[in-house]
């Protein structure tokens, strides 16, 4: 758990960014804030899947898509097509599990823009992406996917046999990058999401009468930036599957993982100093 401290002025109170509400369990601390807000995305992400189904079942004659449907396919039309592109057709295991991180991202992302907010302390649900416990998780499962995923296509004894290419002194290192990915792919969400709740405190610092319009900034910013992490992360768990899998070799997966690399870095450009 990651906390940090924003001093005031003497008189007024700190404000405490990353505090949790925590509960002991048999020697372990669980954040029950952050596992509520899990639980409401993953939610939400299965409504919006029953609720996309019921519509695609319908058949009557002059049927037309509603908004919601088309904003689904229109995701899973790109999804379909990245992964498509670096695994050389649509994989029935790949695509979903990117389809379900982007969309279970974006609504974790989006928690902390609602205004949930009971008291000085209290806030109803957190963005618990904002949360290093559930970003390596997510960075966890998806590389041991992705691991599985490897041997399976290339066997066990070629996949680890590639960890040796081209010259077998580089083994050490591309045994420790290959370690690094979760914890890269991790710390990109947790610092982006965190950096937009220590704005959000900041802001919420300006007088009452000035507070409106920053905030109403603030938060549509922040509503695009978690589009583009979603998106990102999506992307990269389909980049590590191709390079798994060994696909099209490296040079097509470098420079479409230089592509999102790229789209993060123009959404921190646009971002104020203090989000990085």
């Amino acid at each position: 758990m990651i906390g940090l401290l924003l001093p005031l002025a003497a008189d007024e109170p700190a404000i405490e960014i990353g505090h949790h509400v925590t509960r002991e369990w048999n020697g372990w601390t669980f954040n029950i804030d952050t596992i509520a807000s899990t639980l409401v995305a993953g939610g939400l992400v299965l409504l919006l899947g029953f609720l996309v189904k019921r519509h695609v079942t319908r058949e009557p004659e002059n049927y037309v898509p509603t908004k919601l449907q088309l904003i689904w396919e229109g995701v899973v039309g790109q999804v379909n097509k990245q992964v498509e592109d670096n695994l050389g057709r649509v994989h029935p295991f790949v695509a979903p599990l990117a389809i379900c991180l982007f969309f279970f991202i974006l609504f974790a992302n989006w928690m902390e823009l609602l205004p949930t907010k009971i008291n000085d302390d209290t806030h109803l649900l957190v963005a618990p992406t904002a949360d290093t416990n559930l970003t390596y998780a997510l960075a966890a499962i998806t590389m041991v996917s992705v691991w599985t995923y490897g041997i399976r296509q290339q066997g066990a004894g070629t996949y680890f046999k590639h960890f040796a290419q081209p010259f077998p002194i580089l083994l050490p290192l591309n045994i420790l990058e290959e370690l690094i990915k979760p914890i890269t792919l991790a710390l990109r969400l947790f610092g982006n999401i965190f950096a937009g709740g220590i704005m959000l405190a900041l802001i919420a610092m300006i007088p009452m009468y000035a507070l409106w319009l920053p905030n109403i900034l603030w938060k549509s910013f922040d509503a695009v930036i978690g589009v583009i992490q979603a998106f990102i992360f999506a992307l990269l768990a389909v980049l590590y599957f191709a390079m798994a899998g060994g696909g099209h070799g490296e040079h097509d997966d470098d420079h479409a993982e230089h592509d999102a690399a790229d789209a993060d870095a123009a959404a921190d450009e646009k971002t104020p100093a203090l989000a990085h």
